[in-house]
């Protein structure tokens, strides 16, 4: 980002709300964070069901994945490590199923 601590306004307008602006890009990369992860444990759970055929599993996974994303995305103190233990799952499935 750009040097802001010399300009005037701490970089934003006085027409601009410059905390909504932090906490609105601060929720953003917290999401993508959290939907990264979610991606990886679907592309895990496809994994896990194309290679082992276990596609219960893998159903069972995309919808615990998707349930803990949403867990991650609610609570602020857990955020992305929720669906990351789904991922650390889905990854022992893959390789001890």
């Amino acid at each position: 980002m750009a040097d802001t601590k010399h300009a005037p306004f701490g970089g934003y307008s006085p027409e601009m709300d410059g905390p909504a602006h932090e906490a609105t890009y601060g929720g953003f990369v917290k999401f993508v964070e959290i939907a990264t992860v979610v991606v990886a444990c679907h592309v895990l759970a496809l994994a896990v069901g194309g290679i082992h055929h276990a596609w219960l599993t893998a159903i069972f996974g995309v919808i615990l994945s998707l349930a803990a994303g949403a867990i991650g995305a609610i609570s602020p103190a857990i955020g992305v490590r929720a669906p990351a233990v789904v991922a650390i799952l889905l990854l022992l499935a893959l390789f001890f199923y």
